[in-house]
C-alpha cells in the first residue's frame, strides 16, 4: 500500500490545487495534460502535435492563440525530459489574464509522489484537477467493521472509496433452541461460539489492518451490545484497540452496514487530523512551558537554531508559508537536511491560531540547548 504523503508534499498539492481551481477561463483556453506512470513521453509529444492542428479550427482567433501557446507551453516542458517521471507527469498552461484579449500564459507542472493512473488531455473554461484531489485523498485510510453475532464485514475507507475486505459468519443459532435443550446449555453454546467469532474477527483485522502503514483510525459499528462486548472482549490487539476512533449503533452488518458506519462518522474522521495537530502544538507549548531551552520560535532563533543541527522538530503554520513563500521553503529545506521533521500547522482551529501569535508562525522543538 501507498505510504502517506508528507506533511511538505500535502502543503505543496494543496496549494497547487487551490491555485488550479481559482483560475476560470474566459473561453476554453486551459489546457489539461496528465500523463500516467510509465506512459511513453514521445508519444504524448506527437499527440499534443497533432492538438495544435486541430485547434487551428477553432473560430475565435483569440482562444485559437490561447490554445496553440497552452501547447507550445507544455510541448517545450515534456521535450525537456527524457521520460516520463516514475509516478507520471501533470502539467496545465493557459491564459490567465482577466483582460479580454490580452495574453498572460502561465504553466504549472507537477510531478505526483503516488502514481497518476489516468491519462487526460482537455481543453476547458477550468483545470482537470479531479486526479490530483484523488491524490490527497487516498492518504486518509481507515479500518471499518460492521459485527453483530451472526456476521461481521471489514472493509476499509481508502479517499472516498470503501472497499469490501472480509465477510464472517459465527454458527451462533439465533433465540430459538433446538428441542430438549436446557435454556443454561443453549446459553452455554452460544457463548461459546460468540467468543470464539469474536477471537475470529480480532485475528481478522489483525491480518488486514495491522501493517497499514497510514491507517488513520478503526470505525465500528452495529447493534447494542455486540460491538460494545467484542471491543471489551474479542482478543482485539492493543494496537489496532488504541486505533478506534467511532462506535456507532447501526442495525446492518453487512456492505450497507460499512456505508452507513462511514456516514455516521464523518465528523470523528474530520477531527483526526485536527486531533494530530493539537498533540504536536501541546508538546511544542509544554517543552516551551517546562523546559525553555529546548524550545526556539520566531525566523531568526529557529533559523539559528537549525544552522546548529539543533531542531528536531519543525512547526510551520501555514500562514507564515502564505505570507513567506520563499523563506519558509528555504527554512524547510534547510531542516530537511538535517534530518528534522516538519510540521504544517493550520490557522484553522483555535490552537493553530495560539500558535501563530505566539511565535508568528515559526517554532520549534530541540535536540540539545543552542544558549
Amino acid at each position: 500500500m501507498d505510504t502517506e504523503l508528507t506533511d511538505k508534499e500535502k502543503q505543496e498539492l494543496e496549494e497547487l490545487i487551490e491555485t488550479l481551481s481559482n483560475i476560470r477561463g474566459r473561453h476554453t483556453q486551459l489546457v489539461s495534460v496528465l500523463i500516467p506512470a510509465k506512459q511513453n513521453i514521445n508519444l504524448v509529444v506527437r499527440q499534443l502535435e497533432a492538438e495544435k492542428s486541430t485547434a487551428a479550427n477553432i473560430k475565435s482567433h483569440q482562444t485559437r492563440d490561447a490554445v496553440n501557446d497552452a501547447l507550445e507551453a507544455i510541448i517545450r516542458k515534456l521535450k525537456g525530459s527524457k521520460q516520463t517521471p516514475p509516478n507520471g507527469l501533470a502539467i496545465y498552461a493557459g491564459n490567465v489574464s482577466e483582460k479580454e484579449g490580452v495574453q498572460d500564459i502561465k504553466t504549472w507542472v507537477y510531478e505526483p509522489p503516488k502514481p497518476l493512473n489516468v491519462r487526460i488531455y482537455r481543453c476547458d473554461q477550468t483545470f482537470v484537477i479531479e486526479p490530483l484531489r484523488e491524490i490527497l485523498q487516498i492518504t486518509e485510510v481507515y479500518g471499518l467493521l460492521v459485527i453483530d453475532r451472526q456476521r461481521a464485514t471489514i472493509g476499509m475507507l481508502e479517499g472516498k472509496q470503501i472497499k469490501l475486505i472480509r465477510n464472517l459468519t459465527s454458527g451462533v443459532p439465533g433465540k430459538v433452541r433446538a428441542g430438549g435443550q436446557s435454556s443454561q446449555r443453549f446459553h452455554r453454546i452460544t457463548e461459546g461460539l460468540a467468543k470464539e467469532f469474536f477471537r475470529r474477527v480480532a485475528e481478522s483485522m489483525k491480518e488486514v489492518f495491522f501493517d497499514v502503514p497510514n491507517l488513520k483510525g478503526i470505525l465500528v459499528g452495529g447493534p447494542i451490545p455486540t460491538k460494545e462486548e467484542f471491543l471489551e472482549h474479542g482478543d482485539l490487539v492493543t494496537k489496532l484497540k488504541e486505533k478506534v476512533i467511532a462506535v456507532k449503533d447501526l442495525g446492518y452488518t453487512d456492505e450497507h452496514g460499512l456505508k452507513l458506519l462511514v456516514e455516521s462518522s464523518e465528523e470523528e474522521m474530520s477531527q483526526q487530523e485536527m486531533i494530530k495537530e493539537k498533540v504536536i502544538i501541546m508538546k511544542f507549548f509544554e517543552t516551551l512551558g517546562k523546559n525553555r531551552t529546548r524550545a526556539a520560535y520566531g525566523t531568526e532563533k529557529v533559523k539559528l537554531a537549525i544552522e546548529r543541527g539543533a531542531v528536531d522538530l519543525l512547526l510551520i503554520s501555514k500562514k507564515f508559508i502564505k505570507e513567506n513563500n520563499l523563506l519558509a521553503k528555504e527554512i524547510e529545506d534547510s531542516a530537511n537536511n538535517i534530518g528534522s521533521s516538519v510540521v504544517i500547522i493550520s490557522v484553522d482551529n483555535q490552537d493553530g491560531e495560539q500558535f501563530y501569535n505566539l511565535t508568528k508562525g515559526i517554532g520549534a522543538i530541540l535536540r540539545f540547548p543552542i544558549e
